[in-house]
């Protein structure tokens, strides 16, 4: 080793001296030379394996990633972690694993990061909950980093029509009402996903992806490249470069990025193209790793103030790709800009201002992107609704609903399966309020998404006919009356555990209310007689994640937040030569 003095990189705590000659042969058994050995290391993260197809597109991308971190001067360093599929795990008992996989994947950056002390990241991810998991490892490290989605799925077609995958959702509940054959069902099955890549509706993974362009975590223009195209290799070799800048002090770190400005940006993105319910929890997740308390109030206020002016599946009609074809992510965001409904100043991933990187933006097609004067509503199309069943807050996707009250009397489970049972022999009323509780972060535990039950629903006919409420999650796919979230959950205690069959419940997304019809005094009487849900047979992810998961309207996270992680400089026992 020379005597020349290195920049202060986290990685020279395990190269540099005498007592890290060990460390080094480790390195050099991976073929690494003095050269790359003195240069910053990359952590190139992907979500990749045969688990989803979501997921399946990444192996190249990251390639290409660290052709660009090559080339920029730096040494990557390639690693993997878990992604678990919201579509395979959705009703079953896996779902109560899909959540948790957002900590791990959270975590598992900071281990390895922070264990190998690398000097920045970019991470890959394809499926619902690795995209907030890697930008809340990202924020949570705080070194040079880049996020990088993977793209979503070619729409399929179907009799004529675009297809994605929630319509095999759906079509399963007008199965079971006779409106549509096995035959046609099972042509549906073969048409509806015909590349790799996520969910091509503005569900969950899509809504997140344009979350992470606003936030500035992500280059503008990226998310909405499908991801079979060639072009995603460009991006991601765009991205090794951008990380190089910053690793040399000439770009922001995560958390000069993710501002409470840019966390308002987030929200209004999510809410003026009808997004994903879970954005509502991710948004506050991510706020909470650089140490910001963003809460679903703070997103309810941004909802309320930004209009909904795309047009994108389930409440309107167009996919992803739509979006790439009339310009990307930079279009919806130019309009919204003009209109005051972003702050300009926040910081994109390059360093450039939002108000900067927008300047040559197109304008509103007039199709998938409205003009902002001719809003579909002048609020967003995700609500935050409150009263005496949810008094810290539930959620409700209005978009595409043609009515936003509904009262009826409650019809309650204890759990998804139950539902079910009852769901797949259409044995229900129009106007009930069906309820499934003990599903959120603690009582599930994992807050299960309740897509099955909901495409079910729709498909036999009866998606505005009735109103769901749970304690659990919604897909980003999930449309109707349909509201979750809600907390405090039941096994916190929250009203929803107390409700009884036959209690009058009104929803009214107008007034952003929702309450039950008994008094305080008979909620307090039933609240002496409950009792918390049995948790003696947890054990595992569950039983851990249980322990320290915090309530949803906080975001569902699990530890204190805002990680600090000062450099390490490298101990001085001498030098070899």
């Amino acid at each position: 080793m020379s005597d020349e003095k290195k920049p202060s990189l986290h990685s020279r705590v395990t190269t540099d001296g005498l007592d890290r000659t060990p460390h080094r042969a480790f390195l050099r058994g991976m073929g690494l030379d003095d050269e790359a050995i003195a240069k910053p290391f990359i952590g190139v993260v992907t979500t990749a394996g045969e688990t989803t197809p979501c997921v399946m597109n990444l192996v190249p991308q990251a390639a290409a990633a660290k052709k660009g971190v090559a080339t920029a001067g730096g040494t990557p360093r390639e690693f993997t972690t878990i992604s678990v599929s919201d579509g395979l795990s959705m009703n079953h008992q896996g779902m109560k694993f899909s959540l948790i996989s957002r900590e791990v994947i959270a975590d598992s950056v900071e281990l390895v990061v922070r264990g190998h002390a690398y000097d920045g990241i970019i991470g890959f991810g394809g499926c619902d909950k690795n995209l907030p998991g890697l930008m809340m490892g990202m924020v949570r490290c705080n070194v040079p980093s880049v996020f990088i989605y993977g793209g979503s799925a070619l729409p399929g077609n179907w009799r004529g029509k675009d297809v994605s995958v929630l319509d095999s959702y759906e079509a399963v509940g007008a199965v079971m009402i006779n409106e549509m054959s096995l035959d046609e069902i099972d042509e549906l099955e073969r048409a509806c996903l015909p590349t790799t890549g996520a969910c091509a509706g503005q569900f969950t993974a899509n809504t997140m992806g344009m979350v992470s362009e606003v936030l500035g975590l992500a280059p503008l223009g990226s998310s909405m490249i499908p991801g079979i195209y060639e072009e995603r290799f460009d991006v991601a070799k765009q991205a090794g470069k951008i990380v190089m800048r910053g690793v040399r002090g000439e770009g922001p770190l995560p958390r000069d990025i993710v501002t409470r400005k840019s966390l308002e940006n987030a929200s209004a993105v999510v809410a003026a193209t009808g997004g994903s319910t879970n954005a509502g929890l991710h948004i506050p997740a991510v706020a909470h790793e650089a140490g910001i308390k963003f809460t679903l109030d703070d997103v309810a206020e941004v909802f309320d103030r930004t209009p909904l002016i795309a047009s994108l599946r389930p409440g309107g009609r167009y996919h992803a790709k739509d979006v790439y074809d009339v310009g990307g992510v930079p279009v919806l965001l130019k309009e919204m800009l003009k209109g005051g409904y972003l702050h300009g100043e926040c910081l994109t991933v390059d360093g450039s201002t939002l108000t900067e990187a927008l300047a040559d933006a197109p304008n509103p097609d007039g199709q998938v992107f409205l003009p902002k004067e001719e809003a579909f509503s002048e609020t967003g199309g995700v609500v935050v609704i409150k009263g005496n069943l949810c008094p810290d807050g539930a959620l409700l996707k209005v978009a595409g609903l043609k009515s936003l009250v509904h009262e009826g009397s409650a019809l309650v489970f204890e759990s998804e399966e139950d539902c079910m049972a009852v769901i797949r022999g259409r044995s229900y009323d129009e106007g009930t309020v069906i309820v499934i509780r003990n599903e959120g972060p603690k009582g599930g535990p994992g807050m299960r998404e309740m897509l099955g039950v909901t495409a079910i629903i729709y498909g036999q006919g009866m998606g505005e006919k009735v109103a769901l409420l749970t304690d659990g999650r919604f897909s980003g796919a999930t449309r109707g009356m349909c509201i979750g979230y809600a907390s405090p959950e039941a096994a916190s205690g929250g009203p929803i555990g107390l409700i009884e069959t036959g209690d009058i419940i009104r929803i009214d997304g107008c007034e952003r209310t929702i309450d039950v019809n008994i008094s305080d005094e008979e909620m307090n009487e039933r609240r002496k007689k409950w009792t918390p849900p049995d948790a003696s047979k947890l054990a595992g992810a569950l039983q851990k994640y249980a322990a320290t998961v915090g309530p949803a309207n906080l975001g569902a996270v699990t530890h204190a937040g805002n990680v600090q992680w000062d450099v390490e400089e490298p101990i001085d026992s001498g030098d070899i030569s």
